[in-house]
């Protein structure tokens, strides 16, 4: 299973799912709205009058229907396009955190667990180192209080394993509880991409720029709407006297226009929301942006520094390897004592920790560096 598998198979289950499918749904629903070719719902009216005698009905039937003001349907066409790009927008930036968080957890596990086997590893050797000096001790070449000091040294490695067990179990329980799965991509490591800013098509970026692209486009059709929708009206009467039967029945047909005028005050309040929203949009745009160059800059310096660290790393692991082999010997044949020896196994243990971090660190930092300028796995 790939990491971009991982990726999409969290993003099925995760709780923004629901949000994202509203957005969907919105989005068709304004669609709906600005193909319909009236403004809103028709009306239709029938009133029936007698007269106190019972010699005259009068009857009225009528339709109005709203029409859309000059550009309006386009506006409102254009709201629904906008809504449809933003849905799409949050759902690939949903999806670009998803993968922060999953390439996080997976690197946290890889470092826990490397933490755990080095610590086992060093567990072993001075499981070794205790058993020959317990032998030296009881053929009288070391004093007991060396056989004390291996022990103790044992005791605080068995600690150590437990602590970074815990560790890993932690990191696998973070891993999980993104994901809501336990299956680890078999092989995680990214290459570096060429991008040395940030584009205008980050993830983050286009989503926030899609919301800022609807709110204009609210803010627009919001104008057009003006004092309100024009109608139309189209009617028949009916007139008939009941009591002469020599009188004819009498209808006709009708049909007006209601032009709504001065509105502009009552617009006002819901073009000036709609212009706040759009204001705080820009404006978290613009702090976004920032961020992204910030998050941007650290990741390019954490990859310069520990490209170079590494390098150091593994020079110093090959000289306190060396350097143990020769203290080893000299304590075999008694040149230095055991704390000397413990002293110096313990900056080698430390020395080959280190190297082996950084190389971590390294692909570590090369996945950081691809979310911070926007790529996906």
């Amino acid at each position: 299973m790939s990491l971009a598998k991982v990726v999409d198979l969290t993003l099925e289950k995760y709780p923004d799912v629901t949000w994202l499918n509203s957005l969907e749904e919105e989005a068709a629903a304004l669609s709906l709205r600005g193909d319909s070719w009236t403004a809103g719902a028709s009306h239709a009216g029938l009133h029936f009058q007698e007269a106190t005698s019972g010699t005259l009905h009068y009857l009225d039937a009528s339709v109005q229907v709203p029409l859309w003001n000059l550009g309006q349907r386009d506006a409102e066409q254009t709201v629904a396009k906008q809504a449809e790009n933003s849905a799409m927008s949050q759902s690939d930036a949903i999806k670009f955190r998803v993968a922060g968080l999953i390439r996080n957890a997976l690197w946290g596990i890889t470092l826990a667990n490397l933490s755990y086997e080095q610590a086992k590893t060093e567990l072993a050797i001075i499981d070794q180192l205790v058993a020959k000096v317990q032998r030296r001790v009881e053929l009288g070449d070391l004093p007991r209080a060396d056989l004390l000091l291996a022990q103790t040294e044992l005791l605080q490695k068995r600690s150590v394993v437990t602590l970074t067990e815990a560790e890993l179990m932690h990191a696998r329980k973070r891993y999980s509880s993104i994901t809501q799965m336990t299956k680890i991509p078999g092989d995680y490591q990214e290459k570096p991409v060429g991008l040395t800013e940030i584009q205008q098509n980050h993830p983050a970026l286009a989503a926030i720029n899609s919301q800022i692209e609807r709110k204009q486009a609210e803010l627009n059709a919001i104008k057009l709407v003006g004092s309100g929708q024009t109608a139309v009206a189209v009617g028949v009467n009916s007139d008939q006297f009941t009591n002469d039967p020599r009188s004819n029945k009498t209808a006709s047909f009708n049909i007006g226009v209601t032009v709504p005028f001065g509105g502009s005050a009552h617009l006002a309040p819901k073009v000036a929301a709609v212009n706040v929203e759009l204001n705080k949009l820009i404006a978290e745009h613009e702090q976004l942006s920032r961020d992204l160059e910030q998050a941007h800059h650290e990741a390019e310096h954490n990859l310069k520094v520990n490209r170079v660290e590494l390098g150091i790393a593994n020079e110093l692991k090959q000289v306190a390897e060396e350097h143990l082999k020769m203290m080893q010997l000299s304590f075999s044949v008694g040149e230095i004592n055991l704390i000397d020896l413990l002293r110096i196994q313990a900056r080698t243990q430390q020395a080959v920790l280190n190297a082996k971090q950084r190389s971590v660190m390294l692909q570590r930092d090369i996945a950081l560096y691809n979310q911070a300028v926007g790529v996906m796995p």
